[in-house]
């Protein structure tokens, strides 16, 4: 297919799979280098399918900054669809990386970028298919150091018997330290073992083997404590402070099929003013940090010559809070314009400023606006701290609706603390509201279609780690279904319940997110089970097995209401409290007392 190139998979294979364009590389700005200048080859994973993995920015910033260093090669690695992982298992075909096509197994490092709880199993399928150890202290000197990074590595107790260690924090500062620690100790002959004790040392690295867990009679944690002289207690998340100076991907790599994000992606700023209670990624990734308007245009305009992408987009917790938004946007809007390049502008706050610009940029006939109260109710919205009013809702629909959108889209959670029928029916009546402003405001002889569209959907409350809710006890299966189906009652009771169309999420599947989201090191025994069982791919409704996860934690004698369902006392020493996040848990304690309290805080 390629000229002197041979690919891992033969023509045969590539032939009865699905989309064999996942497995060949060779897309447009990936790194081939030479082998023999190479001292570090360094495999970077997102244990999902390739569309989704090929969208993450993350990703894409550590392999530009990889391969900017001379003697490194970093390539790509994605979890192989459930067709080649079939065909992979039976013909004994070790999984291999992009660029060069060699195993995994042949690498230095592995590293595996932790989005999403659900996504657990994909990474026993990642080692099993690359023919390693599952367990990490089985793993000999000829294997690749496995190594953890992302939101989920706050808390890594879950899977930490699968890594060698975690990188905790952002991955521009340290990386450069622990690969030259690794060149240092090979050039010594030191064992996997070694590397590993002083890489223990770094600021950032937490490495599970010389960390022991004990437990209390009744099953919560007793302590957490180094079994290695030196070795620090508390691990603090590495940060970059100067974001406009880090690396950016100026030539990311371009895949040849369509994936969930095919446009050019500006991470504008990191952080979050916002003081969301159930929000983890508003504290993990605090301070809130921007980067230099005149770098972004010299990216975007960069960016779009060597992809030859069609869209643009502003990555960003909140884009409302940038403060040069005003400034980039006009930039952007005369500098796509005459190319006819799309932009995408989410994470915006509904009001004057943004619908203007959307109306600049989108076709409004064709596009939705989203709205995320996130709460029926306003009681609820401030226990939450969600910082938005009714009247900040109905200003934005009354504004945009004046501007010609007619479809709206609406996020909500059931399930969170104190919630009750009323917060419950608020989401019906809220939704109502909002299409009878649709109504007062737009003429009859204007409404497109005759009527708006509104897209209520719900997702269940999940409490995570390092959040003022990380001890609240989470629903029941039966508790979220019942709640949705009061949403739905009470939206089929509302005037204009032909313009409200509701969705929500599996509750099964939320309640195992909430396990493996607070979860301690013995989950890890039942994650193992529920792989050996078949399970992975969790994160697809059509392949998740709720069945075989429950047996998974019957034979190993773990009962997952005692991670879902369970509020813990502020006192309890959790799983991740041996990580710094740079958040105090007097303040997340505090707000906690608020949210029960009902009171609101600024930030």
């Amino acid at each position: 297919m390629f000229e002197n190139e041979k690919l891992a998979l033969s023509d045969d294979i590539l032939m009865q799979i699905e989309k064999p364009a996942r497995y060949i590389g060779h897309e447009v700005n990936a790194v081939i280098k030479d082998k023999s200048k190479i001292s570090i080859r360094f495999a970077m994973c997102f244990p999902d399918v390739y569309e989704i993995g090929m969208s993450h920015l993350g990703i894409q910033i550590l392999y530009a900054m990889f391969n900017d260093m001379e003697d490194v090669w970093c390539e790509r690695v994605y979890s192989p669809w459930v067709d080649l992982d079939a065909i992979m298992r039976r013909e004994g075909i070790p999984l291999f990386a992009l660029e060069s096509q060699e195993p995994i197994k042949e690498f230095d490092f592995l590293g595996i970028t932790i989005q999403y709880e659900m996504c657990y199993t994909n990474i026993l399928q990642i080692l099993d298919l690359a023919q390693l150890p599952l367990i990490a202290r089985d793993r000999g000197n000829d294997c690749p150091i496995v190594i953890g990074g992302g939101p989920c590595t706050y808390n890594p107790e879950p899977i930490a018997d699968f890594f060698d260690m975690f990188y905790i924090g952002e991955g521009e500062t340290m990386y450069a330290a622990l690969l030259e620690l690794y060149k240092s100790c090979r050039s010594e002959g030191l064992d996997r073992v070694e590397f590993l004790r002083r890489a223990a040392h770094l600021p950032g690295i937490y490495v599970p083997m010389f960390y022991e867990p004990d437990y209390n009679e009744d099953g919560t944690l007793k302590s957490f404590t180094p079994i290695e002289k030196g070795i620090p207690e508390k691990i603090t998340k590495e940060i970059v402070t100067d974001l406009s100076s880090a690396v950016y991907p100026l030539k990311p790599v371009v895949p040849y099929i369509k994936v969930t994000q095919d446009r050019v992606v500006l991470e504008i700023q990191r952080g979050c003013i916002r003081g969301c209670r159930f929000c983890q990624a508003g504290q993990l990734y605090r301070p809130i940090r921007e980067r230099d308007v005149d770098r972004l245009k010299e990216y975007a305009v960069e960016m779009l010559k060597n992809t030859g992408h069609e869209e643009i987009s502003l990555s960003s917790l909140s884009s409302s809070d940038y403060s040069r938004l005003q400034e980039l946007i006009d930039f952007l809007i005369d500098e796509c314009d005459s190319r006819h390049i799309n932009i995408s502008l989410p994470s915006l706050r509904i009001d004057a400023f943004s619908l203007d610009v959307m109306s600049k940029v989108q076709d409004i006939r064709k596009s939705s606006l989203t709205f995320a109260p996130e709460a029926g109710s306003q009681r609820l919205r401030n226990v939450i701290n969600k910082g938005l009013t009714e009247e900040d809702i109905i200003r934005g629909a009354t504004m945009a609706f004046e501007g010609g959108w007619t479809r709206v889209k609406l996020y909500f959670m059931l399930g969170q603390p104190t919630e009750t029928e009323e917060d419950i029916r608020g989401i019906a009546e809220l939704s109502n509201k909002i299409a009878a402003v649709f109504f007062d405001v737009v003429p009859k002889e204007k409404r497109v279609n005759g009527r708006v569209q509104i897209v209520a959907s719900t997702s269940f409350f999940v409490p995570k780690p390092f959040t003022p809710f990380q001890w609240a006890r989470q629903c029941t299966k039966e508790e979220f279904v019942e709640k949705a189906y009061l949403t739905r009652n009470a939206i089929k009771e509302q005037l204009n319940q032909k313009s409200i169309k509701y969705n929500w999420h599996e509750a099964d599947v939320s309640v195992l997110e909430g396990v493996l989201a607070r979860g301690d090191r013995r989950v890890g025994r039942v994650l193992l089970s529920a792989y050996k069982k078949g399970c992975f791919y969790d994160a697809w409704s059509e392949y998740f097995n709720n069945t075989a996860w429950m047996e998974a934690f019957a034979e190993c004698g773990i009962e997952p209401e005692f991670y879902a369902n369970r509020e813990r006392e502020t006192d309890e020493l959790l799983p991740w409290d041996f990580i710094d996040c740079g958040v105090t848990k007097e303040f997340l304690k505090r707000e906690w007392i608020k949210c029960k309290n009902e009171e609101t805080s600024k930030n």
